[in-house]
């Protein structure tokens, strides 16, 4: 049996700097800082946890105002010239990743870390 996906995409690679956006940001853990985060853990007896989070970027709120073109698969025929305001990030937008990272900050805040 074949299963097919569709992903909404956003073009973000024609969002302006300093008008769509201000900055970019990108999360990346550098092998130092994992080696020293195992290293910690072995010494004081930690057990470590790996998760994944399926569609991570999704998860995110947007702060800036961002509007996007109707996908030409689903155009609404009523008001075909109208755009969607988009209130969580979606692959593709530059402002994804810093979404997402303040979106999980805050909740690793909440529970106590």
């Amino acid at each position: 049996m074949s299963r097919y996906k569709a992903r909404l995409v956003a073009k973000g690679y024609a969002q302006t700097y300093g008008i769509d956006y201000e900055e970019t940001y990108n999360l990346v853990a550098k092998m130092t800082t994992i080696k020293v985060i195992i290293a910690m853990a072995i010494v004081k007896i930690w057990s470590l946890h790996q998760m994944d989070v399926k569609n991570v970027f999704l998860h995110g709120d947007l702060q800036e105002e961002v509007y996007m073109e109707q996908p030409p698969s689903y155009v609404d025929q009523k008001h075909p010239n109208l755009v969607y305001r988009l209130k969580k990030a979606l692959y593709g937008l530059k402002q994804a990743p810093r979404a997402w990272s303040d979106k999980i900050g805050q909740y690793l805040v909440r529970s106590g870390f």
